[in-house]
């Protein structure tokens, strides 16, 4: 990857992002998931679901148990391979990725990075 060296990317195996759920099958903690970064593709598990937003608030709810079909929530990944990533608000290219079932090799969701580390 070129980068600016001024303004290098975190190279992570942990990210924390928000995901938008696209999927009929609900999202829970320590599920095993595809994630497309840029070029590269890395297996992921979702370490924990951070929050959800309550679509009617949209105040962040702790701790969900899943989440669900349009869900929008914050969820912690740990990446079997190290990516180049930034945070979205900072680069779009580079801090966004899209989650893929293993299984089926359907995209099931969307995220954008807001720490790594």
């Amino acid at each position: 990857m070129l980068a600016d060296p001024a303004r290098p990317p975190v190279v992570a195996r942990e990210v924390e992002a928000r995901v938008c759920w696209m999927s009929e099958r609900a999202l829970e903690a320590r599920a095993k998931l595809g994630v497309k970064h840029t070029t590269r593709t890395v297996r992921g598990l979702v370490e924990e679901l951070v929050s959800v937003v309550d679509i009617h608030t949209l105040a962040d709810v702790p701790a969900p148990e899943r989440l669900g079909l349009n869900d929008i929530g914050v969820v912690r990944l740990r990446l079997s391979e190290p990516l180049a990533v930034d945070p979205y608000a900072e680069n779009r290219e580079t801090g966004a990725f899209i989650l893929i079932d293993e299984a089926t090799n359907d995209t099931v969701g969307a995220g954008m990075v807001i720490s790594a580390r």
